[in-house]
């Protein structure tokens, strides 16, 4: 047990300094497109299923409180945590359309949305993204892998080296964190 415990670690590191070697450039524009949505008085919008429904969650919480910094609120909003309307949609029209539904009643042209799937295959937040695009609001997909359909749909994707869900999701996680951080960064300078 403890072999395998060394060769997860590792496993994990690896996918982390793969991103290092390649994907800053990815992360800076998802940064860059994240402050000027908050700029702009825009909100982020956060979606996915199961664990990365917990990760849109756990995004919102950062922007709406602080990550490292105390500062003014950021709008944040995750489309994962409201059980009446996820399950009236559900219902009443089927699963597939409960993010896309949340995103035309809320979305707004500043606003960003963050589609996160660890193998880009979801119908709910494929769908989502479609809503987004067709009221012109700037998407970021968050995946693995080749990204599935969400990576060809998003105007920009974050695609994790793995197909290991577990280390999918420890990525997106580190990713998330970075950008809360340059948000901070930047933001906060300008409210002093």
């Amino acid at each position: 047990m403890r072999e395998r415990i060394k060769d997860i670690l590792l496993e994990s590191i690896q996918v982390k300094e793969e991103i290092l070697r390649n994907q800053i450039e990815s992360i800076f524009e998802i940064s860059q497109l994240m402050i000027d949505c908050l700029r702009k008085g825009g909100k982020v919008i956060v979606f996915g299923n199961g664990g990365s429904a917990s990760d849109s969650q756990h995004i919102a919480a950062e922007l709406v409180g602080r990550f490292k910094k105390d500062r003014s609120a950021l709008a944040g909003i995750a489309l994962t945590t409201n059980t009446s309307v996820i399950t009236s949609l559900a219902n009443d029209y089927g699963y597939d359309v409960v993010f896309s539904r949340q995103i035309e009643a809320i979305g707004q042209k500043n606003d960003v949305a963050i589609a996160i799937s660890t193998s880009g295959k979801a119908k709910s937040v494929a769908l989502g993204i479609k809503q987004a695009k067709k009221m012109g609001i700037k998407t970021v997909a968050f995946s693995g892998g080749d990204g599935g359909e969400i990576a060809k749909l998003a105007d920009v994707s974050f695609l994790v080296p793995s197909k290991i869900t577990a280390r999918i999701q420890e990525a997106h996680i580190t990713i998330a964190h970075i950008i809360c951080e340059m948000i901070e960064q930047e933001l906060c300078q300008e409210q002093k």
